[in-house]
């Protein structure tokens, strides 16, 4: 009997790793796609934001935005543009930018004239998926 509850607790295990395996391998093919919405012109900050969505799950992201700086964040989800809706809000949660008022535009260029900390939201656009990796790429000019 002992045995059959290792044998079972075993197969878990190996079926999560698996899956979070195969869900990371996602993030990672999305993550090379949206690499393309950083132009030459932008050098990464060298994070990579992610997160398994599904349903209406909001994914909650925190950064620093430094005063003097043009920067572009780059949004994707799944194999074409358009699946992810992502807020900029300020530290009290005010909205700076929402790219839903853009038809989900895969990434937004702005400056930033004094330093901010700031909250980035994503979340699918429920009418073009339903799960998906979420993945966020932010780049900054010299």
């Amino acid at each position: 009997m002992r045995s059959k509850v290792l044998l079972t607790l075993a197969l878990a295990i190996f079926g999560f790793v698996f899956s979070s395996n195969n869900s990371f391998a996602q993030c990672d093919t999305i993550a090379s796609i949206c690499e393309k919405n950083i132009s030459s012109e932008y050098i990464s900050d060298g994070q990579l934001y992610r997160a398994l969505l599904y349903d209406d799950n909001i994914a909650e992201f925190h950064t620093t935005f430094f005063g003097g700086s043009t920067y572009r964040i780059a949004a994707c989800s799944g194999l074409t543009d358009g699946n992810l809706i992502f807020n900029v809000l300020d530290q009290d949660r005010n909205l700076l930018f929402t790219n839903g008022e853009f038809n989900n535009a895969p990434y937004w260029d702005f400056k930033v004239t004094s330093t901010i900390d700031c909250i980035i939201e994503a979340q699918l656009d429920l009418t073009k998926s339903e799960s998906g990796c979420a993945v966020l790429l932010i780049g900054f000019k010299e």
